[in-house]
């Protein structure tokens, strides 16, 4: 049976109101914050694709101070370092053409785009496609660029090789802590007189001195590959197993990461492959038995006001999903880590009453 009197209440109320009218307090004041030029919305599949929908600007390394940002994301289009299917050069243009990520996450109640600067700064420029070491070199040069100008980067691979000089970049003046969701640990050594591969950056980072192994802890490893991972047990990085986290909780999982990283500057490496096959098909070295996308949206939810210094998600190799599902996880991460690092920079200025990054009242 139909209340007429609550009806009648929601028709007057809502009968001629607008997309943009909102009236709880906590929506309305997030309403604010994404129509701040009424409610008219540009169309998602509309315009130039940018990583999280981003404002677009490549011309921001050349200008005074970076050109004002805080935070810089950034593709990587490189995989020379793959062994087995290549293709996670086209990762940054799949994940640029996602619709539909953000400006809000309901969870952590965060837009971060009104509280910091962040825009799509366009690819590393490389001197050559054939060239690993001289990729690895440009990748430094670029994201260093960022770092000395006070901007957080964010970037988007390409294989998991591009990490290292990205640490590189970040740790130079101190060795920073990491959180490394995966299914490989990547801390193999030479191969085939080649030590940069994606299999080993990690172990490289650690030897380079800008990666801190006590302060490192990888979530989510599993497959054929555990024999090669000695490195990481012996430099005392922390290893959960994808099986371990069912058996610890994810709750558990998260106080581990948390504790493990402490209170220092902080790298979040996410890997897509570290998502079971089912969920992201779409990259080179699938594992079976992996994390769901909801477990890797909590887990790094969970990692909010850690003092995160610079994230990246690698490994989405598009043409191996005719579905799409990969690169929509891919930019879904990129964007909890947009809300790590926007978390992380309030913080560092100590503006607890910023605008738009964890908006009052509860959550429905």
């Amino acid at each position: 049976m139909v209340d007429l009197s609550k009806l009648s209440r929601l028709r007057e109320k809502y009968g001629t109101a607008a997309g943009g009218d909102i009236f709880d307090p906590a929506f309305r004041r997030v309403a604010e914050l994404v129509f701040k030029d009424g409610d008219r919305r540009p169309a998602p599949y509309a315009g130039v694709p940018t990583l999280l929908k981003a404002p677009y600007r490549p011309d921001a390394p050349d200008q005074p101070g970076f050109g004002g940002l805080d935070i810089a994301l950034i593709g990587i289009p490189m995989d020379l370092g793959v062994t087995n299917r290549s293709g996670a050069r086209f990762g940054p243009r799949a994940v640029r053409d996602v619709e539909r990520v953000g400006p809000y996450e309901h969870v952590l109640r965060m837009v971060p785009s009104a509280v910091c600067e962040i825009a799509d700064i366009g690819d590393v420029p490389f001197r050559s496609r054939f060239d690993l070491a001289t990729c690895h070199e440009d990748i430094e040069t670029f994201i260093r660029r960022a770092v000395d100008a006070g901007v957080l980067p964010l970037s988007v691979g390409g294989d998991h090789s591009v990490s290292l000089p990205i640490l590189r970049a970040i740790g130079r003046d101190r060795p920073v802590g990491m959180i490394h969701i995966d299914a490989h640990c990547d801390t193999g050594g030479s191969f085939e007189g080649c030590k940069f591969h994606h299999g080993g950056p990690f172990r490289q980072a650690v030897l380079d001195g800008v990666l801190d192994p006590e302060r490192t802890i990888q979530i989510g490893i599993r497959g054929n590959s555990e024999y090669l991972w000695e490195f990481s047990f012996e430099s005392g990085m922390t290893v959960i197993h994808a099986e371990e986290i069912a058996e610890l909780g994810l709750g558990a999982v998260i106080e581990r990461a948390r504790a493990v990283a402490g209170d220092g500057p902080t790298y979040v490496s996410f890997d897509i492959d570290s998502l079971d096959p089912a969920f992201a098909p779409g990259t080179g070295t699938p594992e079976i038995g992996g994390l769901t996308t909801s477990e890797a949206l909590r887990l790094l939810r969970g990692l909010i006001d850690l003092n995160i210094v610079g994230g990246d998600v690698v490994e989405v190799a598009p043409q191996y999903d005719s579905t799409s599902i990969t690169a929509q996880a891919g930019a879904q991460m990129l964007f909890e880590l947009l809300c790590l690092a926007t978390g992380a920079i309030k913080s560092r200025r100590g503006r607890e009453g910023d605008p738009g990054s964890l908006a009052p009242g509860p959550r429905r």
